[in-house]
């Protein structure tokens, strides 16, 4: 009887997240090439080089001003070191990121990672 009960209390807990705020994650290696939005009159995209960055590895990135680290919770991209250290994004898909603002709302600068056409 008590075996069936410790069972039971077990099966009733339900799955635990890793921490809070979702699952860790890694984002896909490669350049994510950051850009404001542009207007209907000229380009859809203002490039914004010095946002952009390259992932190498599953916690490690670079930018013009070095490496760095990161920390990939649910949807929510957190830089924990390097020159990039406390931004913040929000990743729409496996290739879009939206910059946060101070309060983590969603602002203009995106990032989208580069691939064979949008090279």
């Amino acid at each position: 009887m008590k075996q069936a009960l410790a069972i039971i209390a077990i099966l009733a807990t339900g799955p635990a997240l890793a921490v809070p705020g979702g699952m860790i994650d890694s984002l896909v290696p490669g350049t994510y090439v950051c850009e404001l939005p542009g207007d209907a009159t000229g380009p859809a995209g203002h490039r914004q080089d010095a946002e952009s960055f390259t992932v190498l590895n599953a916690s490690t990135y670079e930018s013009a001003g070095g490496r760095g680290t990161y920390l990939l919770t649910g949807d929510k991209l957190n830089m924990t070191s390097g020159p990039k250290a406390g931004q913040q994004f929000r990743r729409l898909s496996a290739n879009f990121l939206r910059k946060l603002d101070a309060g983590g709302k969603e602002g203009p600068l995106r990032c989208v990672r580069r691939v064979v056409n949008n090279t």
